[in-house]
């Protein structure tokens, strides 16, 4: 057998493992990967004394970028919730927008908050927002947060300054302000299709089964704290994430940039806001230490189930790049004579299949396509940007960590984060991809 077709048999059995493991055979979903990891690699013929440390790599990369990010986050989650600070932002929300127009304003939180921060960051700092309004409001969870989602994803995946974006920058030396422009042209109505639209659709045909567990948004608070500190609370590290970006190029004292840097970082970022949190929305509404320790202790609980989780995930990801079915699909594709940048949207989409990671097929891709159009002319390279990037947002599923995070903290099935979460991606990548199509045409 070709041995470009038997990795991909491999690769979808091994998928194959993870989806009948959780849904089928009830397996936890960490033992369902661990297994599927295992599976890949010994059918793959990687070498025995590199299973485990390849599989040990993958937990270790995805777990020490998000370790703490994701206990921080929980905690200000927990902190929001059991103040009444959420109950607050979502009764403005509530108030200002009506229910009619909530999916609408969730959008915009989205794409504004996602900006500056990673997608797994900003589903952190919007979660407790998105539970309190359907605590609020007893809407479909679906109805409220899908939009936020897809502002997050879209911009995570196609808009300057993420890493994948710049990445592809630099490697095909396009400009970084023409891609932004094009980016926001593009990923503005991709992201009313795939969150609005599509939301306002699938929450009539899917309603979840379970509740959102890992966060408990309490609506018996007696004393609220005010709506304007609950926001500052909320968007503080925001905030400070944004005042990092900006920092570099506001002619600072090098000192203050790198001071402004270090407290941007998401991991400070969210620790200061927890501080603050633990503050205005803990001492201040009459809360003692014990108390918020207390509050501490339950959150982060839950939060090692879905650590474990997403860390067999990077451990799948890991095997299948180290077995080379990565790889494979980029030899695959190279084969191919298409245009740059229909070739750079599969060649994304089939690696990001692949791995699980939108980064990674984002910058493979970009590595692939530039020798390929070195000596091609006419070839727009901010939109060779976006099609790269619209590729590496196609079908996420069990190998992508943020296919465990939306399904865990929306508390939603295997079926129905496949029925939702998979399709908003898939819808985010082939609308975009569109919108580099028509803008080519005239550019």
């Amino acid at each position: 057998m070709d041995t470009h077709i038997y990795h991909l048999i491999a690769t979808l059995l091994a998928i194959a493992i993870v989806i009948l493991g959780v849904s089928w055979w009830k397996w936890h979903a960490f033992i369902s990967l661990t297994v599927a990891s295992l599976f890949l690699a010994i059918v793959s013929g990687l070498s025995w004394d590199k299973i485990v440390s390849g599989f040990e790599t993958g937990v270790g990369g995805v777990l020490g970028h998000l370790v703490g990010i994701l206990a921080l986050g929980t905690i200000l989650g927990k902190m929001m919730s059991e103040s009444g600070a959420g109950i607050q932002v979502a009764d403005f929300f509530v108030r200002k927008f009506g229910v009619k127009k909530l999916p609408w304003a969730m959008l915009l939180s989205g794409f504004i908050i996602g900006i500056p921060v990673f997608f797994e960051v900003g589903i952190l700092i919007v979660l407790p927002l998105v539970i309190s309004i359907h605590k609020t409001t007893k809407q479909n969870i679906l109805l409220i947060s899908l939009p936020v989602i897809a502002g997050l994803s879209v911009v995570h995946g196609l808009v300057p300054p993420h890493p994948g974006a710049m990445a592809a920058i630099g490697i095909y030396n396009a400009n970084v302000g023409k891609t932004l422009l094009y980016s926001l042209i593009i990923a503005i109505p991709t992201a009313i299709i795939a969150g609005p639209i599509f939301a306002s659709w699938i929450h009539k045909r899917v309603v979840p089964e379970g509740e959102p567990e890992l966060i408990r948004v309490n609506a018996t608070a007696k004393k609220l704290p005010g709506t304007g500190i609950s926001f500052f609370i909320i968007l503080l590290p925001v905030i400070l994430m944004v005042l990092s970006a900006v920092a570099p190029y506001l002619h600072l004292a090098a000192g203050l940039v790198r001071f402004l840097g270090f407290i941007g970082s998401p991991l400070i970022a969210l620790l200061i806001a927890c501080f603050a949190a633990f503050y205005f929305l803990g001492f201040r509404q009459g809360r003692d230490k014990n108390l918020l320790k207390r509050y501490t202790e339950e959150c982060l609980l839950p939060v090692g189930s879905i650590l474990l989780i997403i860390g067999a995930g990077g451990g799948f990801k890991q095997i299948l790049i180290d077995s080379g079915v990565g790889t494979t699909i980029a030899q695959m594709s190279e084969n191919l004579s298409l245009s740059p940048l229909v070739l750079a949207f599969l060649i994304a989409g089939l690696i990001r299949i692949a791995t699980g990671s939108a980064t990674v097929a984002l910058t493979t891709a970009a590595g692939i396509v530039s020798p390929v159009i070195e000596h091609m002319s006419g070839v727009n390279l901010e939109l060779l940007v976006i099609a790269t990037g619209a590729g590496s947002l196609m079908f996420s599923h069990v190998n992508d960590a943020g296919f465990w995070m939306v399904k865990e903290y929306l508390g939603l099935s295997v079926k129905e984060t496949f029925k939702t979460w998979t399709v908003l991606e898939t819808l985010l990548s082939f609308v975009a991809f569109a919108g580099v199509l028509i803008i080519n045409m005239f550019v």
